[in-house]
């Protein structure tokens, strides 16, 4: 059976820099990188707010150059699924496709969040296109321009003031007829010009031959009232929710009330659900940050994790 001093569970930016910095410690890690190589910034076409790329950068592009840079320091980089975790007893085992099983000293997970979409065939179609689900990421694609913020909550506000300083107009989808928002985030919405709140509106569709052009709206959908009409819009930004990939870890680490799992103090130590640290386990990036969910964020926080692994291993 093969066993590894440092496992990293996730490719995004998070999983790719812990690589790094714990490549360079010798730990020789080996990462796992799941179904999406490179995690959720693929999706988006072009960054241009991580420091180094003054001009911007292909998403892919840069997570090719984070993992061969990974690669250089000695990461075995895997491209299969973790399915299953025993955290009982250590050396912890872990089992990948179903098909193979490695032990690890240390763990860092760093599996991600997956935005939350409407379920819509067009979002398929527009992805990369037009279709988003973070506004600091794109939001700069579309100044001047029409855009469109699905989501009735603080994210979904915050969104839609981000995107009136930058656009024309911004239309704010909202299935109910009031907004869950705090108080104050409901009050900067409306008091914003280009701001017009769609209350008990559901996107049923998109259109568009180059790219998102307009969203099919219906209003008061199921009611004798029901109303169905097109939206002309440029973009439009998901902002209903994340959802932290952590159901292989259920039952034995500590995860908040969505599933973001919880880590000790200032480091990325894990704990385990009676709140005591599990030792050599770590989290890093998006799974285990609710409020922030930026690529230079989660690389931060994945060095963080693997300077933990090494004094850890050190320790010990």
């Amino acid at each position: 059976m093969e066993h590894t001093k440092c496992l990293i569970i996730g490719s995004g930016p998070a999983g790719y820099t812990a690589a790094i910095y714990a490549g360079r410690a010798n730990l020789q890690p080996v990462l796992y990188a799941g179904l999406q190589m490179g995690g959720q910034l693929t999706q988006t076409t072009e960054v241009e707010n991580f420091p180094g790329y003054p001009h911007g950068v292909d998403a892919n592009q840069m997570m090719m150059e984070l993992r061969e840079q990974a690669e250089r320091f000695g990461t075995a980089m895997r491209d299969g699924e973790v399915t299953h975790v025993d955290f009982s007893k250590r050396p912890y085992t872990i089992d990948i496709d179903g098909e193979s099983t490695l032990t690890a000293d240390t763990i860092i997970i760093a599996t991600g969040a997956k935005a939350k979409y409407l379920g819509l065939e067009d979002e398929k179609k527009y992805a990369g296109q037009g279709v988003s689900a973070c506004a600091t990421c794109d939001g700069f694609f579309y100044r001047k321009k029409v855009t469109a913020v699905v989501g009735g909550g603080d994210t979904a506000c915050e969104d839609a003031l981000y995107l009136s300083g930058l656009c024309k107009k911004v239309y704010l989808v909202v299935r109910k007829n009031y907004l869950r928002a705090s108080d104050i985030m409901q009050q900067r919405v409306k008091a914003a010009e280009n701001i017009e709140i769609l209350f008990e509106h559901n996107v049923t569709g998109l259109y568009g031959d180059n790219g998102v052009g307009g969203m099919h709206v219906v209003k008061r959908q199921g009611e004798t009232d029901e109303q169905h009409y097109d939206v002309d819009i440029d973009g439009i930004f998901l902002a209903i929710g994340h959802k932290p990939v952590t159901d292989i870890f259920n039952g034995q680490i500590a995860l908040d009330e969505q599933g973001y799992v919880l880590t000790s103090g200032a480091s990325q130590q894990v704990m385990d659900n009676n709140g005591k640290t599990l030792e050599g386990v770590f989290a890093a990036g998006d799974v285990c940050d609710p409020t922030y969910r930026q690529a230079i964020v989660a690389a931060g926080s994945g060095c963080k994790a693997a300077l933990d692994a090494e004094k850890y291993l050190m320790q010990k």
